[in-house]
């Protein structure tokens, strides 16, 4: 799932009946409206291409117009907000970074920063060392900079997926600030058995630890993920997470399909987010989130 992507309006007027047909129900289905959807990005509503079609914006309006507000629950951080719009234009909220920053873009003149947590360089540092002194060196990047497209601060790798956005510094100078989201993996470890052990050594006090299906483990603050980050908005809005709808595909999902009253899953989702799923729809290249809402809104008088 790739950490930013453009976003194209391809004109799909309509999904035909075979595509329906492979909706997957285990026996919870949602029963009318609910009071707020909530999706994530990269790999749920942004297809492998990097773009939104122009059918998924379509029904995004046609929720709007419901009177349902829409929320982008993403690990993008906020660097990647203006990218984050434009994927997702019709968001009345944005959840960033993993649930760390929470945008109020109702007033578009005046948008107001909800939640802004952060963890402290040495805090990173520490739970860095933890980690190579059981696995043996760990590569190491950092967000600090909130700036529209400001590059990631870090090691020196050759295996993050979006080299443009990387910036070499030592790790001293990169951990002498506040960070919003840290980033790590090894050579010989994948990012579920990582995301495991990482969870074994740091308690959860210090820091929380997910994954995104970049390869990469991030790290957050201590109770930041995307369900705290949907427990701002839906206290904002006076609205009980019993009646909100939720889609996702990843790890870094989990914490907001637990929270969720109805929660479903893209055909592409990893196993763990299809074993939580109240439903399944499409894969993201299908178009799954705004087939199944299509379907939703039909179904209302």
């Amino acid at each position: 799932m790739p950490d930013h992507g453009g976003t194209g309006h391809v004109e799909v007027p309509e999904r035909d009946a075979a595509d329906r047909s492979e909706l997957r129900n285990d026996g919870v289905r949602l029963r009318g409206l609910p009071k707020l959807v909530a999706t994530d990005l990269d790999g749920t509503v942004v297809r492998s291409d990097e773009t939104v079609s122009g059918f998924t914006h379509a029904v995004f309006d046609r929720v709007r117009a419901a009177g349902v507000p829409i929320v982008g629950a993403t690990g993008r951080g906020p660097r990647l907000e203006e990218l984050s719009r434009i994927d997702l234009p019709h968001a009345d909220l944005l959840v960033l970074g993993g649930g760390g920053r929470v945008l109020d873009l109702r007033d578009p003149s005046a948008p107001r920063v909800l939640r802004d947590a952060r963890l402290p360089g040495p805090v990173v540092a520490g739970l860095v060392d933890a980690l190579e002194n059981r696995l043996g060196r760990v590569k190491l990047l950092v967000e600090v900079l909130d700036t529209q497209r400001a590059p990631l601060w870090g090691d020196d790798v050759d295996d993050w997926p979006y080299p443009d956005d990387l910036k070499f510094r030592p790790r001293e100078e990169s951990l002498c600030y506040d960070v919003i989201k840290a980033f790590v993996k090894t050579d010989d470890t994948d990012a579920d058995t990582l995301l495991r052990t990482a969870r074994g050594l740091v308690a959860p006090e210090v820091a929380a630890f997910t994954h995104s299906g970049l390869g990469w483990v991030e790290v957050t603050p201590p109770g930041v993920d995307k369900a705290t980050g949907l427990a701002v908005v839906a206290a904002e809005l006076g609205i009980d997470p019993a009646d909100v709808l939720v889609f996702g595909d990843m790890p870094n999902d989990i914490p907001m399909f637990e929270w969720a009253g109805h929660r479903v899953a893209v055909a592409n989702a990893h196993p763990e987010i299809l074993a939580l799923a109240d439903e399944v729809t499409l894969s993201n290249d299908r178009d799954g989130v705004a087939v199944y809402l299509d379907e939703l809104l039909k179904r209302e008088p």
